[in-house]
C-alpha cells in the first residue's frame, strides 16, 4: 500500500491509500477529491488532473514526458512543479507523496 496526501484547492488535506501500479488520478477520482476530474480517464488528452507536486517529491519523479509537457501547456496556473496526476504511477518509492490541486483563484 502506498500513502498519498492530496491537498485540495480549499486547503483540506486528504490522506489516501493506493496500490502500486495505480495512478494518482485514479486514486483521487475514486475518492471524489475536488479539483481532480480525470475527464479523459488517464489518456493524457485533457489536463483535468493537473496538480502541483510538493517538495521534495518534485525532484523524485523524474523527467516529464514530451506528451505530458504538451498537455501541461494548456492548463491554467502552470508552475514548475506542475504535473498531470494520471502520469504519476504509485510505487513503494512514492510512499508519502504529497500533491496539491490549483486554487480556484491562483
Amino acid at each position: 500500500m502506498v500513502q498519498v496526501t492530496i491537498i485540495d484547492s480549499t486547503g483540506q488535506s486528504h490522506a489516501l491509500t493506493g496500490t502500486a501500479g495505480q495512478n494518482v488520478m485514479e486514486l483521487a477520482v475514486n475518492h471524489d477529491i475536488p479539483g481532480i476530474v480525470g475527464e479523459c480517464g488517464g489518456d493524457l488528452s485533457c489536463g483535468t488532473c493537473h496538480v502541483y507536486v510538493e517538495t521534495p517529491w518534485d525532484a523524485t519523479l523524474g523527467e516529464v514526458s514530451a506528451d505530458e509537457t504538451d498537455m501541461l501547456e494548456v492548463v491554467d496556473h502552470l508552475r514548475p512543479a506542475s504535473r498531470l496526476c494520471c502520469q504519476l504511477v504509485l510505487s513503494d518509492a512514492l510512499d508519502g507523496l504529497t500533491v496539491s490541486t490549483p486554487r480556484d483563484d491562483a
